[in-house]
């Protein structure tokens, strides 16, 4: 009864970036960026961080933008899926 309850709670996290590689069959590269600002000089920093994701239909290509989904490991590196591309 208990995992029934947690697996109908449980969130995934979506976050949107640009395709920066396609790394091979049904891979892709994910480059994803936030912006915040620094706590002394007030500027806004640009941070980012790359993902590797699972796409099943090879759809994307290098310069899309993307959705992605945390999903269970298909690999050693790849813990993401391709939602939609915009």
């Amino acid at each position: 009864m208990m995992k029934e309850a947690t697996k109908a709670n449980s969130v995934k996290r979506k976050l949107t970036g640009e395709v920066i590689s396609k790394s091979g069959n049904k891979s892709i590269v994910v480059k994803v960026s936030r912006s915040l600002r620094h706590a002394m000089y007030n500027k806004f920093i640009t941070k980012s961080k790359k993902y590797h994701v699972h796409d099943e239909e090879n759809k994307a290509v290098v310069g899309n933008k993307v959705v992605i989904i945390e999903a269970r490991p298909t690999s050693k590196l790849k813990k993401w899926n391709l939602e939609t591309i915009k």
